[in-house]
């Protein structure tokens, strides 16, 4: 496989991660993502933004997750974050910091 071909692969795969994601399952949570996968909707924005940035694009994070999750963050909470109990508030920070570490919030 030649590689634009790999970039367009893997490019499509992740706009269906993201689709499916923001669309199919608005129901599952970035903190129940975080504590079971170590990585959640917020992780995909802050890499979206990584690459953007090493390739001397500006973004910040709120611009990065503006375009990932196409609406802002107090839209994308007001519509579909709920609370999250104190025991799983714990394994997130637990899960944070082994997965993106203390500088990454």
């Amino acid at each position: 496989m030649d590689k634009q071909t790999q970039i367009e692969l893997e490019a499509a795969a992740f706009r269906t991660l993201r689709d499916h994601l923001m669309e199919k399952r608005t129901d599952v949570q970035n903190i129940d993502m975080m504590n079971l996968a170590g990585f959640c909707r917020n992780c995909l924005s802050r890499w979206y933004q990584e690459a953007a940035n090493e390739r001397g694009i500006g973004m910040t994070k709120d611009e990065a997750r503006e375009l990932y999750y196409g609406m802002t963050m107090d839209e994308w909470k007001a519509n579909y974050q709920t609370d999250a109990s104190p025991d799983k508030q714990a394994a997130f920070k637990v899960a944070f910091a082994e997965n993106v570490g203390n500088d990454k919030g």
